[in-house]
């Protein structure tokens, strides 16, 4: 398979001892910087910052634009080349030996949550960065090109649903079908696009997707094992799956004084008994199950007023495919049985059942952590990430490191700066490494959406 001949490869010039690619590798995770790693994280921060400590910087947003002017002189400097996709995902190379030959990347995203805090998304970004500044400062050149990637709305806030740079990059979701998503303003995905690139340094346009040798994504954990654990460094096993849904229930405007309530068709009664039902259906003694009612929005949202219309939206999780196909599939039926004298309409937005990522790509994470004097912890992914588009073209791996008590999405969203650059050390050997193998064939490309 393409992942464990690429893993192969790379092991097989790590244990060559002559070569300049070994030679390099003790400098390059000693050339990591964490106090210039943690600057710039909270740098980062003053692009959407909160009066109450977070970060609000949404996709596309002029926030967005001036976090992406910044990387972008980071990079320049160091002698990084910068690209933009027809999507707006932002790609910063250090250029291979071979150019010719499909690139690493690594990457994660910049937008936030409106209540987000200062690392998630940013960090995989940055560590990815530090990485590439450590193998300029060190004089490391790699045999394939490495780009550092930005993906546009990973985070889906804005713009419903999320991952859309990397699903367009992937082929796994049509670009025009993307450009014409609106936000609740009703400004589309291309014309904040155009906006957003407007504002951004100019750079060449290159094609959307391409052939890619490799991923790999530094984040925090967004959960609490490697902090009950006591580990610095957690390697990706996989991600659980997911399934999102957007309900619409439909009932009547009413005078709440004048209406009598056997009359009524309450949209927002008959949501609410949905939502119980379906609160209910997807309760587990071992709260394996993620069910969340995230946004709900009613109309006309007057308080004399009978709602006639509520939309909400649901995210369903498991990481056991077989189960989140079950539960999902009773959604529909259990909101029609709920909807009392109003009506409802369920559609599915995604569908992204669980993966799990190869293993010479994860022992390969495993062994330089241990190299590195750091204990891996092996675990799975409870939130989604870009990589899990990635897994579908390339060979694809995630390291973790720990965030306080779990907590992320949150203004109390914190990260210690020696574990943010350990994680940042383990990635520059692994992207080192990698840069180095043979070339390898990459997975075909995505044709359609997953669903």
């Amino acid at each position: 398979m393409a992942a464990a001949r690429l893993a192969r490869e790379a092991e097989r010039d790590h244990e060559d001892d002559m070569t300049p690619v070994a030679a390099n590798r003790g400098a390059l995770a000693a050339a990591v910087d964490a106090d210039r790693l943690w600057a710039r994280h909270m740098a980062m921060a003053r692009h959407g910052a909160r009066a109450d400590g977070g970060v609000d910087r949404q996709a596309l947003s002029s926030e967005d634009a001036a976090a992406r002017c910044e990387l972008t002189a980071w990079g320049r400097a160091i002698g990084l080349e910068a690209s933009t996709d027809a999507i707006g995902n932002l790609f910063l190379r250090l250029v291979g030996a071979d150019p010719s030959l499909p690139p690493v990347m690594t990457g994660s995203h910049l937008d936030s949550q409106p209540t987000g805090g200062k690392f998630d998304g940013v960090y995989g970004v940055l560590a990815g960065l530090e990485a590439l500044e450590a193998m300029v400062a060190t004089g490391f050149r790699p045999r394939r090109s490495i780009d550092l990637v930005v993906w546009t709305n990973e985070e889906g806030s804005r713009f419903a649903p999320g991952m859309m740079g990397s699903e367009a990059f992937a082929g796994l979701r049509r670009l025009g079908e993307i450009l014409a998503v609106t936000d609740a303003e009703g400004i589309t995905v291309a014309a904040a696009l155009e906006s957003c690139l407007a504002a951004s340094p100019a750079m060449p346009r290159r094609p959307l997707g391409g052939p890619v040798a490799a991923y790999l994504e530094a984040h925090i954990e967004q959960g609490p094992v490697l902090e009950a654990e006591g580990r610095i460094i957690g390697v990706v096993s996989g991600i659980q799956g997911k399934r999102t849904f957007r309900v619409q229930v439909q009932g009547e405007e009413a005078h709440a004084g004048t209406t009598p309530r056997r009359k009524r068709r309450d949209a927002l009664v008959a949501a609410v008994a949905m939502i119980g039902a379906l609160e209910q259906a997807t309760a587990d003694g071992e709260d394996v199950i993620k069910f969340t009612i995230g946004r709900l929005d009613v109309t006309p949202n007057a308080p004399s007023v009978v709602p006639s219309r509520v939309t909400f939206s649901i995210d369903l999780r498991h990481p056991d495919s077989a189960t989140l196909q079950r539960l999902g599939d009773r959604i529909a039926d259990i909101c029609a049985a709920h909807a009392g004298p109003c009506t409802v309409a369920v559609r599915e937005l995604t569908t992204a059942m669980s993966l799990e990522f190869p293993r010479p790509i994860r022992r390969m994470l495993s062994d330089i952590s241990h190299g590195l004097g750091y204990e891996p912890l092996d675990l799975v992914s409870a939130a989604g990430h870009d990589s899990r588009q990635m897994h579908h073209i390339c060979p694809s791996g995630m390291i973790f490191v720990p965030c306080r008590k779990g907590i992320s999405h949150h203004i109390d969203e914190w990260a210690e700066a020696a574990h943010l650059a350990a994680g940042a050390r383990v990635l520059v050997e692994a992207l080192a490494r990698l840069s180095t193998a043979d070339d390898t064939k990459p997975r075909r490309r995505g044709t359609r959406r997953e669903r």
